[in-house]
């Protein structure tokens, strides 16, 4: 346990050191940052680190485990009501219990944070349902994304401008550290009792379904719900003039994040316990275990989210609203592009991606590939957000030739190709662009009413392009492969011949 404690945690330090020397540099050349907050982010990355190492570590003993054995559970029960109700409850409660959508809620302005939460909850529970079903039927996810996204795209024209970005980006906060683990894990569980050629493959798109459902819940809330205020609160800097100052800042927020996590966490633990009630599943040490990633990944979360909480939110913020003042605003888009590179390594959940990629394909899809194209993905979303941010242009000039692009894409990229991309796109929106780089894109906005519309969005981009860069890759990786060593993809199955 000791060692893989230390090699996780050495993965988060490779993962987030990049980022974090990156803002370091900013800190000292075009944005310079008080002593005391710089202060205060280095000791935020310390916390940090050590918490996605604990994080990566508990996940892996608790809500893989757990998300796999109530799939395979699910599909064997062959009972459509309890299937359809599990499904519909497991999306509801994971997603409540989805740090990343905490961190939007309070920064959404308008809508109390009980609305929002609810609402995302339930499209992503709806949604859910609907992956879990695919799964059983068999039904081709790219046929499900065109359908989807149709309507998404023709009912956003009749939703209030100020809705749109906030709907599209509630889509990708969803799927973060704790919910993607456990809707990957069941989507292997799902297919793990399937003997056909295409199980595999189909234990991807459960993620990307459930990133739709919150972008269609929080459209109809836009028709509905009339907000009182548009105009979110800026973060406050504190002020540091003693050393000890930067310790009382984050024990000052120790509270709000343990309660935080506790709220996240009890409806996953209640979960296991019902499942372990009704089903027997677990022997007592294996419960044991299973309750010790529990431990694991709750005091993992508490320590990463009082790290981006106190250290990365207004120093994001800052930064951003530092260099749009100044003379050579036009260096935010080339520092998205470089910011957008580096943190996706950071993100927790992205991880537990790489790793079903390599299960899944048998290490056909090389995983640190993946991570090069997600990466180069991201930094065009961002450079692209900064774009919008100065200059307040439409999301829709983007997101419509995106998604158009993404699903012609899927009609002809192999599908384990095309339910790695959707399924990466709500990976890598989690805790660290919500915490960061929403306060950041909030900052380039120097007109605080026009926050709703230029600064969000910039989750939707980053959520969106992966499913373009993914799907050139795999046909790419198509077309090399055929040619190198004769594979036969016409049945998107990865099958030698002579």
């Amino acid at each position: 346990m000791k060692e893989k404690l230390i090699a996780t945690t050495k993965g988060a330090m490779v993962s987030v050191l990049p980022i974090a020397a990156v803002i370091c540099v900013l800190s000292v050349t075009v944005a310079p940052i008080p002593v005391g907050t710089l202060a205060i982010f280095l000791f935020g990355t310390l916390l940090l680190i050590l918490g996605m190492g604990l994080f990566i570590l508990g996940v892996d003993m608790f809500l893989v485990r757990l998300g796999e054995d109530i799939g395979a559970t699910m599909l064997s029960s062959r009972k459509t009501v309890l299937i359809a109700i599990s499904s519909f409850v497991m999306g509801l409660v994971i997603t409540v219990a989805e740090p990343a959508l905490q961190v939007q809620a309070r920064l959404v302005p308008g809508i109390p944070d009980a609305v929002l939460i609810f609402t995302v909850s339930a499209g992503v529970g709806l949604f859910l349902l609907v992956g879990v079903f695919r799964t059983l039927l068999r039904v081709p996810l790219s046929t499900l994304l065109i359908i989807s996204y149709t309507i998404i795209m023709i009912v956003s024209f009749f939703v209030p401008e100020n809705f749109v970005a906030i709907a599209f980006d509630s889509g990708g906060v969803t799927t973060g550290p704790v919910t993607v683990p456990f809707i990957m894990a069941m989507g292997l569980g799902l297919t793990s009792v399937r003997s056909d050629k295409d199980a595999k493959q189909d234990s991807f798109g459960l993620v990307a379904l459930g990133s739709i459902g919150p972008i269609m819940a929080v459209m109809i809330l836009g028709l509905l719900y009339k907000p009182d205020s548009v105009i979110p609160e800026m973060e406050i800097i504190p002020e540091i003039i003693m050393s000890r100052d930067v310790l009382l800042e984050f024990y000052k927020e120790i509270p709000t994040s343990i309660y935080d996590v506790v709220m996240a966490m009890w409806p996953i633990l209640a979960a296991l316990l019902i499942f372990q009630l009704i089903t027997r599943r677990y022997q007592k040490g294996q419960m044991l275990r299973i309750l010790i990633g529990f431990v694991y990944t709750f005091i993992g979360l508490s320590l990463f989210f009082e790290g981006v909480n106190v250290g990365y939110i207004p120093v994001g913020q800052y930064i951003g609203n530092y260099i749009t003042t100044s003379s050579y605003r036009w260096l935010l888009i080339p520092l998205g592009a470089i910011i957008g590179y580096f943190i996706v390594a950071s993100e927790p959940a992205i991880h537990v991606l790489k790793k079903q990629i390599e299960e899944i394909s048998d290490g056909g899809v090389p995983a640190n590939v993946v991570m090069r194209y997600l990466s180069i993905g991201t930094a065009i979303a961002l450079a692209i957000s900064m774009l919008r941010a100065l200059t307040g242009i439409s999301l829709y000039w983007f997101l419509i030739p995106g998604y158009i692009a993404a699903i012609l894409l899927s009609l002809r990229a192999p599908k384990i190709f095309t339910g790695i991309a959707f399924d990466s796109g709500g990976v890598i929106t989690g805790p660290m662009i919500s915490t960061f780089l929403l306060p950041f894109s909030m900052g380039v906005c120097l007109d605080p009413a026009k926050i709703a519309t230029d600064a969000f969005g910039m989750v939707a981009m980053i959520a969106m392009t992966p499913l373009i860069t993914l799907q050139i890759m795999g046909l790419v990786y198509k077309k090399r492969l055929s040619e190198a060593k004769h594979i036969d993809f016409t049945k998107d199955e990865f099958v030698e011949y002579d």
